[in-house]
């Protein structure tokens, strides 16, 4: 033998056994750390047992049996502690060990974890993995049950019904299957089975005893009504609250159909509502029962609480409530719920009755919502072979009447020859002329009123219509012919007996008034009020005329008389006549007076629209009475509390004019450019450039006036204007004596305009 090879093979069996010996040691410390981890994992100790796996997993060869168990117990032990990463780590266990003996009873455990812990969408992701072929009857069955009853508890009820139908004869399993499979029919309306497979377990109380409930409803819902008052009836003694009122309702609405009302009515009463609150059907149902009990109050009560209805309940029930209604003369209220009834279409029947009743309705007390005669017409179209359609047409032309309607009525008379009918016609043209006078559509009105004329059959509707037209012409600022025509109807027969008597020497009044003849229109206000009238609106309103007329004709005498007699009732405008009362005291050169008035006033009349007037006006007076100070005042307190009063740039122009005359013409320039600022571009602006350029040239200081003057745009000064009024300044300097603003005025107009108009006499006077 070589000697080489030999100590080679001696040594390579005494490494090859230190190795083996080295690994055999390596599994068993393994293997005794496993079953260490298995422990924890038993003894629910997720925590460890999961670290101890993670760590344990790594020592066993890939892909073994080993590695791939510890890799299950990390991954449940996770998913027992709800790590986020837990099914994570089970997923990949599932794809790196798809070998795995742990591979299906992985997916049934992590399944059962969660059934186990109520979390049934995750239930069910895990049992979808699961393959039940290999699993044993019983293991199949108890994945069957938590299986469906997963999906019966995410209300896939179509799917879990699939599942209890394979334990329907379980001796496990079954009971509970034939209860939730029930339930499932049941919930389908597939009442049949529900009643079939809930009977058999009906008796179970380990499910609980509420399948009497549900056998109830059942037997209700199979029109079993009978059956439903029996069934219904014994469980009540053990329902809890809410049962019990579901189990009314189901007695309540057996007897109901049952057709005895009287004992439906206590059990309907009990019923308490889905979420403690009745819907349209259960007032529906108590309110029909009183009905047929012809207890007609508790009807309309429960009926009336049906709202925003719009189905075959809530057509019935206003049926029904308006029949309440005649029943008890509430005609107004029986209309409108035959209204809402017509204007369903679920039952032709009762839509074709109600609409019968409510245009007679209609007809005989009138419509809130459109005219009688819209409402007939309707009627006669939607139904146009019904046997009541002659009614219908005898009650159109008397409904246009008294609907007020009085055009359609027109038409309905335009062509009716009779005598009767043609008065009829002159009486509708008149009172729809007077409807369009109140609509302010007066060229129409007018257009009926010569109609009613025309046609002449009545001699009061004749003088009525005159008279109505002429008030027509009035408001369209006809006054010629208004006067003319309120003359004419007091020329006319029995227009003395006619309401509109009473106003016609007013209304004359006012056409002379309108006109400018004041002082008929003075005579026709008296004549009015000699006449007594009780009119105190038009009592009142003609003094304030009278007065008016007077004070125009500079009759003030006799308008202080009148304007007296409106402030002595002291009911409306007496802030106006006090006003005029004023005015007319300073028109008899009585301004002491005409002050005290004013002040009287601002004390009386605090929130009065005249308040503006009152200032300007005293304002005027005191300066009349060159109590220049009080004026000031007085202008003053308008333009403070009334700052957008037209008499604001006005007072500040008096105001300017009254420093101007007090020769305190700093203060005029201050007020005569406000009135140019605040107010551009107006009367009173373009006059306060005018004073104010006035100012300046007695002043001398056209220069500034210049100045000023050419930035304002809305007058234009030339400099032909600008020379006159710096030389006419000059001038007014010399002539007063002022010698040295003389010569500085006059080398200033040299200066400025050394060929100007005046350089000759401006020389003169300098030399």
């Amino acid at each position: 033998m070589n000697h080489s090879n030999y100590w080679f093979l001696t040594i390579f069996l005494i490494i090859s056994t230190t190795l083996s010996a080295q690994k055999t040691a390596v599994y068993t410390d393994s293997n005794k750390d496993y079953m260490h981890a298995l422990g924890l994992y038993n003894n629910r100790d997720f925590a460890a047992s999961k670290q101890l796996f993670s760590d344990l997993k790594d020592q066993y060869e890939k892909g073994s049996e080993k590695r791939a168990d510890c890799a299950y117990y990390e991954a449940f032990s996770a998913i027992q502690l709800g790590d986020p990463d837990g099914e994570e780590k089970m997923r990949d266990f599932v794809d790196r060990y798809p070998t795995s003996t742990k591979h299906n009873i992985a997916f049934l455990e992590v399944g059962d974890y969660y059934f186990k812990n109520a979390n049934y969408p995750y239930a069910l992701k895990w049992y979808n993995k699961v393959e039940t072929r290999n699993l044993s009857i019983g293991a199949e069955e108890d994945y069957n049950f938590k299986y469906g009853y997963s999906l019966f508890a995410v209300r896939s009820f179509s799917r879990a019904k699939e599942y209890f139908q394979k334990l329907l004869n379980s001796y496990q399993y079954g009971a509970q299957a034939k209860y939730y499979y029930g339930f499932i029919a049941y919930q389908d309306d597939d009442f049949e089975n529900a009643d079939r497979y809930l009977n058999e377990v009906a008796d179970n109380k380990e499910l609980g005893d509420d399948v009497p409930y549900y056998m109830a409803n059942i037997k209700f819902k199979m029109g079993n009504f009978q059956e439903a008052i029996d069934v219904a009836t014994s469980y009540l003694p053990k329902a809890d609250r809410n049962e019990h009122s579901e189990l009314s309702k189901i007695i309540g609405e057996s007897y109901f159909n049952l057709e005895k009302y009287n004992e439906a009515i206590p059990h309907l009463l009990n019923y308490k509502g889905r979420q403690r609150r009745w819907n349209n059907t259960d007032y529906y149902l108590l309110g029909y029962a009183y009905y047929k009990q012809k207890d007609y109050e508790n009807a309309i009560a429960n009926f009336n609480k049906i709202i925003g209805g719009d189905d075959s309940v809530a057509q019935n029930a206003y049926y029904h409530l308006a029949e309440c209604y005649l029943n008890t003369d509430l005609k107004t209220e029986a209309l409108n719920a035959f209204r809402n009834a017509s204007q369903m279409d679920y039952d032709n029947d009762i839509k074709r009755d109600a609409w019968l009743n409510y245009a007679k309705l209609s007809y005989e007390i009138g419509n809130p919502y459109k005219s009688v005669p819209d409402v007939l017409k309707e009627y006669m179209e939607l139904y146009p072979k019904s046997e009541h359609l002659d009614e219908m047409n005898k009650l159109l032309i008397s409904a246009y009447v008294t609907s007020k309607d009085y055009e359609g009525a027109l038409k309905e008379l335009k062509d009716k020859k009779d005598l009767e009918n043609r008065a009829l016609y002159q009486k509708v043209a008149l009172y729809r002329g007077i409807q369009l006078f109140d609509e302010n559509e007066l060229e129409g009105a007018i257009e009926k009123f010569d109609n009613a004329i025309e046609e002449a059959r009545d001699n009061s509707i004749t003088a009525r219509s005159v008279f109505w037209k002429a008030e027509s012409a009035y408001l369209l600022t006809n006054f010629d012919d208004a006067l003319k025509g309120f003359q004419q109807y007091k020329s006319m027969q029995k227009s003395d007996t006619l309401a509109e008597n009473k106003t016609v020497d007013y209304n004359i009044g006012y056409a002379y008034f309108k006109l400018k003849d004041y002082n008929k229109a003075g005579d026709k206000f008296q004549e009015y009020l000699n006449t007594r009238p009780d009119d105190e609106e038009r009592i009142n309103d003609s003094y304030l005329r009278l007065g008016d007329a007077h004070f125009v004709s500079s009759n003030y005498r006799n308008a202080l008389d009148a304007y007296e007699k409106v402030i002595k009732k002291g009911t409306i405008d007496t802030d106006y006549a006090t006003f005029q009362r004023a005015m007319s005291l300073g028109f008899l050169g009585k301004n002491d007076q005409k002050i005290v008035e004013f002040q009287k006033f601002l004390s009386e009349y605090p929130s009065s629209n005249l308040r503006d007037d009152v200032y300007y006006e005293l304002g005027n007076t005191y300066v009349s009475e060159q109590m220049n100070d009080e004026a000031i005042e007085a202008y003053d307190n308008l333009i403070k509390y009334h700052k957008k009063s037209s008499y604001v740039p006005k007072a500040l122009l008096k105001q300017g004019l009254v420093y101007y005359n007090t020769e305190r013409d700093n203060q005029a320039l201050d007020k005569y450019r406000r009135v140019v600022k605040e107010f551009p571009n107006t009367d009173e602006a373009k006059q306060a450039v005018n004073n104010a350029r006035q100012v300046y040239v007695d002043l001398g200081r056209v220069d500034e006036y210049a100045e000023w003057v050419k930035d304002i745009d809305f007058v234009e000064v030339t400099d032909a204007d600008l020379d006159k009024d710096m030389y006419e300044s000059a001038e007014k300097q010399y002539l007063q004596n002022d010698r040295k603003k003389a010569i500085t005025a006059f080398e200033k107009y040299i200066a400025r305009f050394p060929n100007g108009m005046y350089k000759l006499q401006a020389n003169f006077y300098l030399a």
